[in-house]
């Protein structure tokens, strides 16, 4: 899960951020000091959840709300704050919850625990590190994994991405996820396949790739169970 978190205070800051991060110890975290920083790096990148002060000097947690809300892919707001009267100009921006700095440490568990809930209705995301970036991309955007000596090239459905990894452990961390391993260099999206036989498999987008003898199997029934569902 990738949790951004906005306050302009950075001693609080830092208190917000380990706080959630003994609640969600295998999240991914991220900070900002102004709201300025925040948006440009949503321009860049997306996050599942936001942690965002309302009451910042540079650019206000709800202008910053109002700004969002136009995105296809916006994340679960939570606002924190210690102007408890502000709750009612939040309602607009229809955010997941409202905290307060005084209740910070009493709330945050029952409200991250209600995140992972929401996100686990919603379609996953599969987040990576690639050309100094932390990307984020919904499962439904993958068409393939290929191995490439100590690297992956993830295919999507509109671009290539190429980061350092295996195709076991990418296919261990999507288990259940609907990926199906045709090759010991191929890991495909089930979603993206358009035809299948026991020596290739045609995907969406026109791509033809292999079936290794070894995965015909495996591969053929785990497709099948996917079409009768």
């Amino acid at each position: 899960m990738q949790i951004f978190i906005c306050d302009d205070e950075s001693q609080i800051l830092a208190d917000i951020a380990k706080r959630v991060s003994e609640c969600l110890p295998n999240s991914s975290i991220r900070t900002f000091i102004s709201g300025v920083e925040l948006l440009e790096c949503l321009k860049m990148e997306i996050c599942d959840v936001l942690l965002l002060d309302i009451d910042m000097p540079d650019i206000t947690g709800l202008e910053i709300a109002e700004r969002l809300a136009g995105q296809e892919k916006r994340p679960l707001l939570l606002f924190v704050t210690s102007h408890d009267e502000l709750v009612y100009d939040s309602f607009q921006y229809h955010p997941f919850a409202f905290l307060r700095k005084s209740c910070f440490d009493k709330e945050i568990g029952a409200a991250l625990t209600d995140c992972v809930r929401e996100l686990g209705r919603r379609e996953k995301h599969f987040c990576f590190k690639a050309e100094g970036n932390r990307i984020s991309l919904l499962l439904s955007d993958i068409l393939y994994f290929e191995a490439e000596g100590n690297y992956l090239i993830l295919f999507s459905k509109e671009r290539q991405y190429r980061f350092r990894s295996t195709i076991t452990s990418v296919e261990n961390a999507l288990s259940g996820c609907g990926f199906i391993r045709i090759h010991k260099g191929f890991l495909v999206n089930q979603t993206s396949v358009r035809l299948m036989n026991s020596e290739k498999m045609e995907l969406s987008d026109g791509t033809i790739l292999p079936i290794g003898k070894s995965y015909t199997k495996t591969a053929k029934e785990q497709f099948l169970r996917y079409m009768r569902t």
